[in-house]
């Protein structure tokens, strides 16, 4: 079993002072005013454009993304209809096969303790220091010694106990990838790329980087709307974080 913590990069290739000078040049076209266009002209046209609404001319421009997320968040992502997605699929990747060391990655979750966290990604939980509170051939814990488990205890079981049920289930069961990942949970990791245009992803970070978004999608989205203001001048300057 694998723990790792989630990503969102870039992946297109982007050329923020040209993508402004394109913005430019089309948008210029409904006014008839590419005679105006110098070369320092394009920053203040794009921010003209966006304080009138006019964001139909951010659709001519597409920026692609890979997420490492879990199978939830990417549910939520892929709810944005006006993109193009390639997701990792569950139906024809068979975890046990050595191509993917013969385990299940799992994403960790943002509110799990930083303490915790480490000794989860370096594989050092004391689960053997907790055996005891563990009835035999189950995972039912006796009440009086709860209080004593780390507070990610009962998901890191949780995750240890898929695995074992997903390569059994193929194993011994003689199931495919796409029976056996009837077993499978939200917090499987999987990898999705999205392609979107400025106009969808302006739409996708104020929804996305808001407080009403969930943990685990602010801990993508927050980060990846600063890649995009580096990369990008001007389109998303005006889309503000929550703190």
């Amino acid at each position: 079993m694998k723990i790792i913590k989630p990503s969102a990069r870039i992946v297109s290739s982007v050329d923020g002072d040209e993508i402004l000078k394109r913005i430019e040049e089309y948008g210029r076209v409904c006014y008839k005013s590419e005679d105006r266009i110098t070369e320092d002209s394009a920053k203040r046209f794009v921010e003209n454009l966006i304080k009138r609404g006019h964001e139909s001319v951010l659709e001519h421009i597409s920026v692609t993304v890979k997420f490492v997320c879990d199978r939830g968040v990417s549910h939520e992502i892929v709810r944005h209809r006006l993109a193009s997605y390639s997701q990792e699929s569950t139906r024809f990747c068979n975890y046990s096969q050595d191509k993917f060391d013969g385990e299940l990655t799992f994403i960790l979750p943002p509110w799990i303790p930083e303490s915790e966290a480490q000794l989860i990604l370096r594989g050092e939980l004391p689960l053997c220091k907790y055996q005891h509170a563990i009835a035999p051939n189950s995972f039912e814990l006796h009440d009086q010694l709860i209080d004593k488990l780390p507070t990610s205890y009962g998901w890191y079981v949780a995750m240890l106990c898929t695995e074992a049920a997903y390569k059994l289930s193929i194993a011994d069961a003689g199931w495919t990838p796409e029976q056996a990942r009837a077993v499978l949970p939200n917090s499987l990791k999987t990898e999705l790329i999205m392609t979107a245009n400025l106009r969808e992803w302006r739409h996708f970070f104020k929804l996305r980087t808001s407080n009403a978004a969930h943990p685990q999608m602010r801990e993508l989205t927050v980060p990846l709307l600063g890649e995009f203001k580096e990369k990008i001048p001007v389109v998303f300057d005006d889309i503000k974080v929550e703190e």
